[in-house]
């Protein structure tokens, strides 16, 4: 059986936990960030878990991570 390919877009972003959980990074988080507040810039840092309606899309892109 060939080898699998990876696809790029998703691997720059999602990444997989130790215990292996996928992390994505959060959105509107690059510009237009005067009328946003600290609070919610701030939560926006943090990576999130993905949920598990995506869980089975990701896993194809990415078959070597798990």
């Amino acid at each position: 059986m060939p080898k699998l390919k990876t696809n790029k877009a998703a691997a720059k972003r999602f990444r997989v936990s130790a215990n292996g959980k996928v992390l994505k990074n959060s959105a509107f988080s690059n510009h237009i960030l005067t009328k946003k507040t600290s609070k919610r810039k701030r939560h926006l840092r943090n990576a999130a878990v993905l949920e598990k309606t995506e869980l089975n899309k990701v896993k194809a892109m990415l078959p070597y991570a798990f």
